[in-house]
């Protein structure tokens, strides 16, 4: 989920320090909020996000799945 609330940050929410690329209008954090919604309630691709914002998603993705942890 992407969001533009600053306050009361959850654990392993990532700032997007590059919004412009992302189609976003103000300071948002991706946060580790997880569901499903149908593909035909989706209205339009907004951006996408900038390397360094895809890298540290997926950190914390894994962090959140447990990939690499025995």
């Amino acid at each position: 989920m992407i969001t533009s609330q600053a306050q009361s940050p959850w654990p392993l929410d990532v700032a997007i320090g590059d919004g412009k690329s992302a189609g976003l209008s103000s300071p948002s954090t991706v946060r580790m909020k997880l569901f499903t919604l149908d593909h035909r309630l989706i209205l339009r691709k907004a951006g996408r996000l900038a390397r360094r914002d895809r890298q540290n998603v997926i950190k914390s993705l894994e962090s959140l799945l447990g990939f690499g942890k025995k």
